[in-house]
């Protein structure tokens, strides 16, 4: 008997030789500008009305674990997380379906999803009374100190 090299093997190699070379050889094209962000850099957009959208707040679990600014997480705490404001950053946070509002300190970044422009801790959350509604539709406004 003869030892017979298989013939998938031959083929297979260099193809993907062939394919890993042009993957190498791709890549993004760079802009020459940067793109516009949506939104202004500031706390909250120039105007009366401040920044509109749909407040959340953290869930329990995250208690005591460590935010973007390096300051662990206390839901008992009047904090927030917003995706732009300084940290330390005092916000003003309007219910606009209730009237409430509440004075928050940014600690972290966030929320990262669409429509939404503030996470409140619990406590926060708490004195608008969303808690048992999960989202609110709020006014966030830089207060200055």
């Amino acid at each position: 008997m003869s030892a017979r090299r298989p013939r998938t093997l031959g083929r297979v190699v260099p193809v993907a030789v062939l394919l890993a070379a042009l993957a190498a050889c791709t890549h993004a094209p760079r802009r020459s500008e940067p793109e516009e962000s949506p939104r202004p850099s500031s706390a909250a957009p120039a105007g009366e009305e401040g920044e509109v959208g749909l407040a959340s707040f953290y869930a329990r679990k995250f208690h005591g674990r460590r935010t973007a600014s390096g300051a662990r997480y206390d839901m008992h705490a009047m904090t927030c997380a917003h995706p732009r404001a300084p940290f330390g950053a005092r916000l003003k946070v309007t219910d606009l379906e209730n009237g409430r509002s509440v004075v928050v300190t940014v600690t972290d970044r966030g929320p990262f999803k669409r429509g939404r422009v503030v996470d409140l801790s619990m406590a926060a959350a708490r004195k608008l009374g969303i808690v048992d509604r999960g989202l609110a539709r709020v006014r966030v406004e830089a207060v200055e100190d």
